[in-house]
Parts: structure tokens; sequence; C-alpha cells
């Protein structure tokens, strides 16, 4: 789990110096995808991807989602998920704070909403991967697993229709969200899943 967690972070971080440092325009697969995006965007696809842009941003994504989410980890009496989860959600908006500031990078010309500095990675992509991230590691089921990665994948794609971000942005805050979640669980998972041993004495 630390190695893909790390290895995750790692290629972020690369994919980020690439597109920015590397390259004077954005590459071509991030043009045309928000070209295609453009063409063929519907209103349905405009009115989902405003209210993802409200959920999953701003200050209900920094603080109402991360609130409820351990809140409801207490009221289920597991109060080290809710200080795993507090730990995963705080480490990830830092992460993303950072390489937005260590890129800089342009946002495209034709965003359709008003957003922050940095389109490098994406804020709203990362916190999506850190929610389906924590919760697939604290229930590892299939349904959450499934779940989880098509709320990352609407996330995404949803940031490319209000072109508020190119692709390779979306990619970078998926990889990010989940890799600080991993390289966390790999230090903390143990603890949080911890059994409780019964203080009772055994009667012989």
């Amino acid at each position: 789990m630390l190695w893909w967690g790390a290895g995750f972070l790692a290629l972020a971080t690369a994919l980020g110096a690439a597109v920015v440092f590397g390259l004077t325009e954005p590459p071509g697969v991030d043009v045309w995808w928000n070209a295609t995006i453009a063409a063929h965007r519907a209103d349905w696809m405009l009115a989902v991807a405003r209210l993802t842009n409200e959920i999953g941003g701003g200050w209900i994504a920094v603080f109402v989602v991360p609130l409820l989410v351990i809140v409801a980890f207490l009221l289920a009496r597991r109060w080290r998920t809710a200080v795993f989860a507090a730990i995963c959600f705080a480490a990830s908006a830092g992460a993303v704070q950072l390489l937005k500031q260590l890129f800089g990078r342009a946002r495209p010309e034709d965003m359709l909403v008003v957003s922050d500095f940095g389109s490098f990675p994406s804020g709203h992509t990362a916190n999506a991967a850190t929610i389906a991230l924590v919760l697939w590691l604290v229930f590892p089921r299939v349904w959450i697993a499934i779940g989880g990665a098509v709320w990352i994948l609407v996330m995404a794609l949803s940031r490319t229709i209000l072109s508020v971000h190119w692709a390779t942005d979306t990619l970078g805050g998926a990889l990010v969200g989940a890799g600080v979640v991993l390289v966390l669980g790999a230090w903390l998972l143990p603890w949080v899943l911890q059994r409780r041993e019964s203080a009772e004495p055994a009667i012989g």
C-alpha cells in the first residue's frame, strides 16, 4: 500500500512537471478532449457538472462533507476511523494546494464557472478520490470500490465539462487523492482496524 501510494504521488508530481515545465502549450490530448467535450455537452451535463462543482469544492468540500463523514464515523462509534479520515482530508487538501502553488498551471480560457488559482491538480477530483479511498480501505467491499470509482470519474468529467480543468489535471487530482490515502493507510490502517479486546477478566 505504501509503495502504491508513493508511486501515485510521484506520478502526479511528474505529470505536473511534464505538462507545465516540459511543454509550452497544453498537450494534444488535453486540447482534443476539451474541444470534444465542448462540442458535445448538453444542458443536463452542465446541470450535473454545476451540482458537482458545488458539492466537490469550496466550503462544502473543505468543511461540510469531511465533517459529515467524520461525524458519521463517530456516531458509529468508530473514533479511530474518524481520526484517520480527518487526517486524510487535511493531508490531501494540503498536497493539492502545494502542487497548485508549485506548478501554477493556467486553466482553460473558456471556463464556465469561477475557480481558484492553479489548474493542476484538480482539487475536486482529489477530494473525490480521497473520500472513495478512505471508505474502501475501511469497508473493502466491491460495491464501495465501484461506487467510488464512478464518483471519481463523474467528478473528473464534470471538471472538463465546465472547462475549468484540463484532462491531465483531473488525472493528477485522482492520483494525489488516492496516493495520500494509501500512504497514510499503510501507516495508520492497522491502528484504525484494531479491535478492542475485552477488559473483563477470564473466569476460570
